[in-house]
């Protein structure tokens, strides 16, 4: 068994043009880790820019003095992704919502949580001592 390893752990400014590059950067690596190719076409970059726009829109509410990280860790079990603002966050329990129901249907808003929820293995929320939004795709 490969102990965990940090796979990548980067800082990027708080702006949307930067989640485009960084997703790329990451769906390039997790080829190399023997994913499936739906996890690394639509699994994670789907996930992960919708954690990060959410840490930036939300989050950071783009401002352009704050940053968000994100780290990959990887394992022989999992492969988990720390997205980390520096904002306040917001209660990701009250947005979680099927945008399906003809409640939701219509709006524009709240898919982003519903998406990691799918296709993620386990989205989590805490403090530490920043917001982070914690994907985990198991292996």
């Amino acid at each position: 068994m490969t102990p965990p390893y940090v796979a990548l752990d980067v800082e990027i400014p708080s702006d949307v043009r930067q989640i485009e590059p960084i997703v790329s950067l990451v769906t390039a690596h997790c080829r190399s880790l023997r994913l499936s190719r739906r996890q690394c076409a639509l699994n994670i970059p789907v996930a992960l820019s919708e954690a990060l726009s959410n840490a930036i829109i939300r989050g950071n509410h783009e401002d352009p003095r704050k940053h968000v990280r994100l780290r990959a860790t990887v394992s022989d079990q999992a492969l988990v992704f720390d997205v980390v603002d520096e904002g306040n966050g917001f209660d990701m329990a009250k947005e979680s919502h099927d945008p399906t129901t003809s409640e939701y249907l219509h709006r524009e808003d709240g898919r982003g949580v519903y998406l990691m929820h799918q296709l993620m293995d386990r989205v989590e929320q805490f403090r530490d001592p920043r917001h982070v939004v914690r994907l985990t795709l198991n292996r």
